[in-house]
C-alpha cells in the first residue's frame, strides 16, 4: 500500500476529449532526477498522443536579473540560465516540433505565461501534470490549475523530485485537496489502450 493511498478518496478517469498533458521542466538541468522517470513520461506522452490529446511542455529559464525573483535568493543563485545546454529539454523526450513549449521563470506554469488563455482557447477542462520537480513546479502548477477551475490529474510515476519523502508528501497533499492521482497503468486503462 502506498503512503498516499489513504488520502486518495476520490477517483476519476480523465476525458481525452477535454484534457491536455503538461510535461513540466524535463530539462538537462534536472537530468539526474528526470532520467529515472523518462520511460513513464514517454509512455504517458504516447498514450495521450494516441488519444489525440494536445501536449504542452514547460521550460524553466531565466533571461535576466529582472526575472530572478525569490528563486535566485532561495537557491543561492543556482538558476537555469536561458541559452545554456542545461535550459534545453531532454532530447530523449517524445516531443514533436508541433508541440507547444511554455517558457516560465518561476514554479508556476501559469504565472506571466499564456498557458491559461491557450487552454481556454483549446476548450480544455482537464490537465494531466507530469515532470519535475514533484513538490515545486509540478505541485505549484497543479494547484494553480485547480484554483483556476481545471480538473487536475497528477502522475505518481511520471513525476520526480530530490527525495521519496518530498515526492510522497506532495502526493498526499494533492490527493487530499487538489488532484486525482494517476499513473501509466491507470491512464492506459482509462484510455482503453492495450
Amino acid at each position: 500500500m502506498s503512503s498516499y493511498s489513504k488520502y486518495e478518496t476520490r477517483t476519476r478517469k480523465p476525458d481525452p476529449k477535454s484534457a491536455v498533458l503538461i510535461v513540466v521542466d524535463m530539462q538537462n538541468y534536472f537530468y539526474s532526477m528526470s532520467n529515472p522517470i523518462l520511460p513513464a513520461i514517454n509512455i504517458t506522452i504516447d498514450l495521450c498522443r494516441r488519444n489525440s490529446m494536445p501536449i504542452i511542455f514547460t521550460r524553466h529559464r531565466h533571461k535576466s536579473p529582472d526575472d530572478y525573483g525569490m528563486i535566485y535568493e532561495w537557491w543561492n543563485g543556482d538558476i537555469i540560465r536561458d541559452g545554456t545546454v542545461e535550459a534545453e529539454l531532454i532530447p530523449e523526450l517524445l516531443r514533436r516540433e508541433s508541440d507547444s513549449v511554455v517558457e516560465k521563470y518561476t514554479y508556476s506554469a501559469f504565472k506571466d505565461t499564456n498557458l491559461e488563455e491557450k487552454l481556454l482557447e483549446m476548450g480544455i477542462k482537464e490537465v494531466i501534470v507530469t515532470g519535475v520537480m514533484t513538490n515545486l513546479c509540478c505541485e505549484t502548477t497543479a494547484r494553480e490549475a485547480f484554483v483556476r477551475g481545471f480538473r487536475v490529474f497528477f502522475s505518481t510515476d511520471a513525476t520526480a523530485t530530490s527525495s521519496a519523502e518530498l515526492h510522497d508528501a506532495t502526493l498526499k497533499n494533492l490527493a487530499y485537496g487538489f488532484t486525482y492521482l494517476v499513473d501509466c497503468k491507470r491512464l492506459q486503462a482509462a484510455f482503453s489502450i492495450s
